[in-house]
């Protein structure tokens, strides 16, 4: 038996399964990831800061102009973005009465454009803004059409911050909690596309108490050791061809 089809039977024989996703999850749908190969960390600029700085709450607090500039260019690629072979199994996961829930490190909001509905986004989404004075609510593309490049709100005057966790800022409670529970619920952890190296979202996995681990990465992790099944290749093609094809053969 191969071990995707290993993957197949685990799938089918859990029902409380959870997915823990960081960015490689999209990256099919072109949206580079942060610390792979053509990762956005390893990007050269002409600006005298690196693009993990520019992504800072300090950062946000000094230079304004820069840091909306730089995060309008993520802003609009995640919100061009359709959702890949990953988010639509994950979704027909759910669907079936499978999946618990997904649990992601990415802003891009594809998950929900794919159907899922209970996922518990860590680091926020791109999809809400909110004035940092008055309190008022902005969908993405009011936000885009805000920046000039400070996007300020039209009703106070106050800046309009994205709903995301820069760096230096905390995650909040209540998603930290639905997490934890959801992975302490779960008889099965599929991980995919994290190199599991940014904390504190990485250690919730640690609160999975199951056998049933499943990593699906292009790089190996410090977690691989652990799992019973590895693969280091997409999240895509190989939740779509556990989840999709199996779904496709019982309706055919």
């Amino acid at each position: 038996m191969t071990d995707l089809e290993r993957l197949k039977d685990m799938i089918k024989n859990h029902h409380r399964i959870v997915f823990f996703g960081g960015a490689g999850v999209s990256t099919e749908s072109h949206i580079p990831d942060f610390r792979g190969a053509n990762g956005i960390y390893r990007q050269k600029t002409d600006l005298p800061w690196t693009p993990e700085e520019m992504l800072s709450h300090h950062f946000f607090e000094e230079h304004p102009v820069e840091f909306f500039k730089n995060y309008k260019n993520f802003a609009e690629a995640m919100a061009a973005a359709k959702p890949n072979r990953a988010h639509y199994a994950l979704a027909r996961l759910e669907e079936e009465g499978k999946l618990l829930g997904v649990v992601t490190q990415n802003i891009d909001g594809l998950h929900q454009k794919a159907g899922s509905r209970n996922v518990m986004e860590l680091h926020g989404s791109i999809l809400r803004n909110y004035c940092t004075e008055c309190g008022r609510s902005y969908d993405v593309d009011s936000f885009l059409s805000l920046c000039d490049p400070v996007p300020h709100c039209p009703y106070c005057g106050g800046i309009v911050k994205p709903d995301v966790v820069l760096y230096e800022e905390p995650l909040d409670m209540d998603t930290m909690e639905d997490a934890m529970d959801a992975i302490q619920t779960a008889d099965m952890l599929i991980i995919g596309g994290t190199s599991l190296v940014v904390y504190p979202a990485a250690g919730f996995i640690n609160y999975f108490t199951g056998d049933a681990l499943v990593m699906i990465n292009q790089d190996e992790t410090g977690k691989d050791r652990d799992c019973s099944l590895v693969f280091h290749d997409s999240v895509g093609k190989i939740l779509g061809e556990a989840v999709l094809k199996c779904a496709e053969g019982r309706e055919g």
